[in-house]
């Protein structure tokens, strides 16, 4: 299932819908029709588990085609938002995941040359996490090195505790796409939270693919563009640590819980490791996808 959050018009709360062809179908009113109880709010949603995935699924098939009045809108006609506009807890960020993006880094940014023995991990806050066409915010006043990162984000199913690498995938709830945003002037002796984690610094979205549908997180393009040039590209096997191994790593220590994000990492072309080094500016438009996903765009504007 592909799953989004969205508006029906700029004054409407915001729903949890399923993407079904060209239409947004609302779960919590879809399943009304079914004479079952489904929330209105993603997270509420993947707190429910499986039982309420296998329900929402039955219920699409069943009135495919055949929708009750209201229950669907056409997708060209509402607004979508991040999947989970407000993440309960921060993001956990992946830096230096691709090898030839390990390679730029250590040429342009002084980190290490040598490829990382252990995940590398950092995070965003939830204020910094924006959907769809919403605007990346450029303040001359504290970056003139605006940078991109196209990632592969994925989100959590249940609580996981030192969860062995063979189960881990058992725990994903589904797969999106963000957007890393990273001010590279503003890292404070290797501290990564300021430069990575300002306000609308996590274009994420359009929605969530659930993880039935994605057999292997590790087969996957990802591309980004600025201004319709392309910047990156590359597939989601490159990843030195892959998904299982990241979710293992961190919850040997640190519980993750059903709803957090995890972002994987970028692989080279970002702007820091170019020869001249290229940023991000007002007017720049960026566009980024992870194929079998979707596709975010969003301008660039002064504040």
């Amino acid at each position: 299932m592909r799953l989004v959050t969205y508006r029906g018009n700029v004054e409407a709360a915001a729903r949890l819908g399923a993407v079904v062809g060209d239409l947004v179908v609302d779960v919590e009113d879809i399943g009304a029709h079914a004479g079952i109880s489904l929330p209105h709010s993603m997270l509420d949603f993947i707190d429910l588990g499986l039982p309420a995935r296998a329900a929402l699924k039955k219920v699409l098939d069943d009135c495919s085609g055949s929708w009750p009045v209201g229950a669907a809108l056409p997708l060209a006609n509402v607004r979508l938002l991040a999947p989970i506009p407000r993440p309960r807890k921060n993001i956990f960020g992946i830096g230096l995941n691709y090898v030839e993006h390990v390679a730029e880094s250590s040429r342009t940014l002084d980190t290490a040359k040598e490829l990382p023995k252990q995940p590398v991990i950092f995070s965003k806050p939830p204020t910094s996490v924006i959907g769809p066409d919403d605007a990346i915010q450029h303040d001359r006043k504290v970056t003139q090195q605006l940078d991109w990162e196209v990632e592969l984000a994925v989100v959590m199913g249940r609580t996981a505790r030192k969860v062995p690498e063979a189960d881990a995938l058992d725990f994903v709830f589904g797969y999106s796409v963000m957007i890393d945003v990273s001010a590279r002037d503003n890292r404070r002796a290797g501290q990564w939270i300021y430069s990575k984690g300002q306000d609308t610094y996590a274009p994420f979205g359009p929605c969530i693919v659930t993880a039935d549908e994605i057999a292997d997180p590790h087969g996957l393009d990802l591309w980004l563009t600025v201004n319709g040039v392309e910047k990156q590209r590359s597939n989601t096997r490159h990843m030195l640590f892959k998904v299982p191994l990241l979710i293992s790593d961190i919850s040997a220590a640190i519980t993750l819980e059903a709803g957090d994000i995890i972002a994987t990492g970028t692989p080279d072309g970002v702007g820091a490791g170019r020869n001249p080094q290229e940023w991000l500016w007002p007017g720049d438009v960026v566009e980024a996808e992870v194929t079998g996903i979707g596709r975010l765009r969003h301008p660039v504007v002064a504040i």
